[in-house]
């Protein structure tokens, strides 16, 4: 059995994972990297294998920094199956198409910029057609389903607790090689326990190899009670000074979150009454395939909607889904002060850079971080409070101010990534720390060998091949 980390390998994008056992190459994941444009654009378009040398992708969940290159792959060569849940499918399904949009209005702009400079033009990493292309290669596959994927192989998905359809991958392989079982775990991203909307990570009973994210290995979050107090309190002193509040947020999970906690708070008349937007198409498109998954719903949001007048929880008073790009553009002019929900998450592109360059200037305003942020993105510099930041090209001076809501974080905390793992019976004899941006690694590793006793934790770095031998 061999293990190669082409992504999210000392960094917490690009997940991408090659398992090579009994002849087969196993593909985990398949996702862009985030970042600046121009390091990212080589990257993504380059793959660093043989697409057409991949028997298999198993894809975690659809977060594009786990999908989002899979039209690249099928594109490149790639005729396998991809395995994933049903909501999973049914996500990738608008994001994919989403971000083969991206893709091309991305080649453009910068074809703009080449022309000035008589630079040659560069072709888009995929484009919706391609996008398309790759849905016919999804098979679904539910819960707690165990089915024999390969000789030798038989997959199980369980509840990541992380988004909606996320799952943690768990392999029952015999290795021909040295005829020996093996249980191979990917945790793929992990959720924190109580989340709104979803269900908690499930226990599993054990691995002999592991392989998790660390992404908030190094701290603990908020508690989701803090994290409303902390919208509620957020929400109350910016409608005070009469300003509003944006809210770059991920399209697909966080946005939902939210506009339920924003639910219940207008309900207890804990926030003023004022406009609500979700300013995102993908948001639209994705919360309708939420409705369609109630079977990854808890136990909460199943009361909330049994309760009088609450069947939708995505929709209440107050709240607008702006469809239309006029109507995106009319909220330029709402004077009166409001809450704005946009994408994208790490304000990289998308209509929140409109709302953002419009607003960023008014003291007024506040900028609501609302999840994590990669290293040279417009979202990480707000969150260091730069005085000046670049939106289109163009300098504005950064006089609004900048909060971090950290209690909807998507993925489970140092604690819970500890309690997860100290969950099983059969502790993994080796253990890949992947997901995490230094920091956060290093000292879950620590961790994990003190508190834990584990042996053989690794982290490994970009490109590195490992024989797995217990």
């Amino acid at each position: 059995m061999k293990m190669t980390f082409y992504g999210a390998a000392g960094t917490v994008t690009g997940s991408k994972h090659l398992l090579e056992v009994n002849g087969m190459r196993i593909l985990l994941d398949c996702g862009l990297y985030q970042g600046r444009r121009a390091d990212t654009y080589n990257e993504n378009q380059k793959l660093p294998f043989d697409a057409a040398s991949i028997d298999l992708v198993i894809l975690s969940h659809a977060h594009i920094d786990h999908s989002g290159n899979i039209p690249n792959l099928v594109k490149s060569g790639f005729r396998g199956d991809i395995l994933c849940t049903p909501a999973t499918r049914d996500l990738c399904t608008a994001m994919l198409l989403d971000s083969g949009n991206i893709q091309e209005r991305d080649a453009e702009f910068v074809n703009k910029q080449h022309r000035k400079r008589n630079k040659p033009p560069v072709e888009p990493i995929y484009t919706r057609q391609d996008a398309m292309d790759s849905l016919q290669y999804f098979v679904s596959q539910g819960y707690q389903r165990r089915r024999k994927i390969a000789p030798n192989i038989e997959l199980t998905f369980k509840d990541a607790g992380h988004m909606l359809g996320s799952a943690i991958t768990i392999l029952n392989i015999t290795d021909t090689d040295i005829n020996r079982d093996y249980t191979f775990v990917f945790s793929g991203d992990l959720g924190q326990n109580d989340l709104p909307i979803i269900r908690n990570p499930e226990v599993i009973e054990g691995a002999d190899v592991l392989i998790m994210e660390s992404t908030y290995g190094d701290r603990l979050h908020q508690t989701l009670i803090d994290g409303e107090k902390h919208l509620e309190r957020v929400i109350n002193q910016t409608y005070k000074r009469g300003g509003s509040v944006i809210m770059p947020a991920f399209a697909v999970g966080r946005t939902q979150q939210i506009v339920y906690a924003l639910h219940r708070l207008a309900d207890r008349g804990d926030i003023p009454k004022i406009p609500i937007y979700v300013d995102s198409p993908l948001a639209v498109d994705t919360t309708a395939v939420f409705k369609l998954h109630p079977e990854c719903f808890d136990d909460e949001i199943r009361s909330f909607m049994l309760e009088p007048d609450n069947k939708n929880p995505f929709g209440f008073d107050n709240l607008t889904y702006i469809q239309t790009l006029a109507e995106s553009k009319q909220l330029n002019f709402e004077r009166q002060p409001c809450i704005i929900i946009s994408a994208s998450g790490m304000a990289e592109f998308g209509r929140v850079l409109h709302h953002l360059k419009n607003r960023i200037e008014d003291e007024r305003t506040t900028v609501l971080i609302t999840g994590w942020q990669a290293p040279d993105t417009l979202g990480r510099r707000l969150v260091e409070n730069d005085a000046t930041v670049k939106i289109f090209g163009e300098e504005y001076q950064r006089r609004a101010q900048v909060e971090v809501l950290n209690g909807f974080s998507g993925h489970a905390d140092q604690d819970g990534l500890l309690n997860w793992v100290g969950a099983m019976k059969q502790r993994p004899k080796q253990t890949f720390l992947v997901h995490g941006e230094s920091p956060a690694p290093d000292v879950l590793k620590t961790k994990l060998e003190q508190k834990l006793q584990l042996k053989n934790v690794v982290i490994p770095q970009k490109g590195q091949t490992f024989e797995v031998t217990l």
